[in-house]
């Protein structure tokens, strides 16, 4: 898969992992890693940037708990604007899909 198709779903991936409720850092990865089934592969070294982007855009906010191990991990959420801006998000990838199987898979571009 190219980086930049990927790279330009990163956020909106990150923030729909996070609608389904709170985690930390690694979980998002693992779970991101899961669904996409051999398709990329996400390291830690991806993730915690698109946090932080989404963190300083107000729609993640991060929280320090202590797991189940005893380990303190700093825990992601999605606030109110975030669920609202993944709505959006996810309603204009879904144009953009449209129009790309539009052009390529309609049109006969392969």
């Amino acid at each position: 898969m190219e980086k930049e198709l990927v790279g330009a779903s990163t956020g909106l991936l990150v923030m729909g992992i996070l609608a389904r409720g709170a985690t930390y850092g690694y979980d998002i990865l693992r779970q991101a890693n899961a669904e996409a089934d051999g398709l990329f592969e996400w390291r830690e070294g991806t993730i915690y940037p698109i946090l932080h982007k989404l963190e300083q855009q107000q729609l993640v906010r991060a929280k320090w708990k202590e797991s189940e191990s005893g380990r303190r991990r700093k825990y992601y959420h999605l606030t109110a604007t975030g669920r609202r801006a993944l709505e959006k998000r996810a309603a204009s990838w879904r144009q953009v899909n449209a129009l790309v199987l539009k052009v390529v898979v309609d049109g006969r571009a392969t």
